[in-house]
């Protein structure tokens, strides 16, 4: 689960991580109240929204007159920014962060994340602050330094000390390398307490006055562990998530939207992952990942299948299970009870192999639901990607 800067920075402060003085917004009128309450000699309005970029799409504005912070707010409050990581579509900006500049003396980038590699979270910085850092590790790799942590042992000084002797002179002064330390300490520490996925402060600026500011922040949570976090829960923001990926989760079932119109529906990734390139090898593209898992009941597949119907992009959809532990007949009791329930309209083809997939295959075959049934992979692509968008009967 992604959050918003507000809220990332809101951690940060309860986590002894500097920040600046800031507040979230949803109206103009709220801007010009916090901005004079605020009184700074520069203050910045930031569109919040789940993507980076926003920079560049408009989205964030500098003024040193308080009299401009509603008019800056005005005009971005409802527009639709578009950036890279949004899609073509955008996202609609409903909530501003208003804060206090910083002198800005240098810009550092500071992540933290599990390195898969050695199964370790792991500190990533880098003198290239402001900038994307899978750019700058495109660019110049020799730039972007790594800290690994044992989780057994916990952060410790010298992991601290190997950073900021790596980064060199912004952070070699007294001041700015005791600030380092602690908060380095206390990164690691929302790292671990909050189950994150992701910590990434970009930039860390070292201020003029010799202070480390966390300027922009992302957090990034296991949704496994979400469970644990009622506080973090308390930060979902519904209009930035995809509502049917917020509906599978409901059934614990494993869904993420994309742009095709062959809806998917199959039991473990890796074979998830096979159906997904035969559809295209087939000439079509998948609406959806989602993968029902090995524990599948005919409740979750009754479940799923309702979601594939739900995504008006979806002119088809191809049922893929390979039956291991979940037994074939499992999902056709599933396929059959969510078809009676809200009807198909849509080309269905349900490819069954694997433990009762002959029992599968006979109950779809005499409930009278319109579906086709398959027994080979290949051919069942074919069949989907040339039904597809083919209205029938329920």
């Amino acid at each position: 689960m992604n959050i918003h800067e507000f809220q990332a920075k809101e951690l940060f402060a309860r986590y002894g991580i500097p920040v600046p003085r800031g507040r979230a917004v949803k109206t103009a009128r709220a801007a010009e109240k916090w901005a004079a309450a605020l009184d700074t000699s520069v203050y910045v309005v930031k569109a919040q929204i789940h993507a980076g970029g926003r920079g560049k799409a408009g989205g964030v504005k500098i003024t040193q007159t308080k009299d401009e912070v509603p008019t800056l707010a005005q005009n971005i409050l409802g527009k639709t920014l578009v950036t890279h990581q949004t899609g073509p579509k955008g996202r609609k900006v409903r909530r501003l962060l208003i804060e206090e500049g910083v002198g800005i003396a240098k810009e550092l980038y500071l992540g933290l994340l599990v390195d898969r590699a050695t199964g370790s979270p792991t500190f990533i910085a880098s003198t290239e602050g402001g900038m994307e850092i899978e750019e700058v590790a495109e660019q110049t790799p020799e730039k972007v330094i790594r800290e690994t942590i044992d989780p057994a042992v916990g952060f410790h000084g010298y992991n601290g000390r190997n950073l900021a002797f790596a980064l060199g002179a912004p952070v070699l002064d007294k001041p700015v390398m005791k600030a380092l330390q602690s908060l380095l300490d206390n990164v690691y520490r929302l790292f671990m307490e909050k189950n994150a996925s992701l910590v990434e402060i970009n930039p860390l600026v070292v201020t003029t006055d010799q202070r480390l500011v966390a300027l922009d922040g992302k957090v990034a949570f296991d949704d496994n562990a979400l469970c644990k976090h009622p506080d973090i829960q308390a930060f979902r923001d519904l209009h930035e998530e995809e509502p049917l990926e917020i509906e599978a989760g409901a059934y614990n079932l494993n869904y993420v939207k994309l742009d095709g119109d062959i809806g998917c529906m199959v039991n473990g990734a890796g074979l998830a992952m096979a159906t997904m390139d035969v559809i295209k090898l087939a000439g079509a593209a998948p609406a959806n990942f989602l993968d029902v898992g090995g524990g599948a009941t005919k409740e979750t597949v009754a479940a799923g299948f309702r979601i594939l119907l739900k995504d008006r992009k979806v002119k088809g959809i191809f049922i893929n299970i390979f039956g291991g532990i979940v037994r074939c007949e499992r999902i056709a009791h599933g396929v059959i009870e969510a078809a009676k329930e809200v009807g198909i309209t849509l080309p269905v083809v349900v490819r069954l192999q694997g433990t009762n997939a002959e029992e599968g295959r006979a109950l779809l075959a005499e409930s009278g639901v319109n579906v086709d049934v398959a027994t080979d992979l290949w051919e069942a692509a074919q069949k989907i990607v040339a039904m597809k968008g083919k209205k029938r009967k329920s």
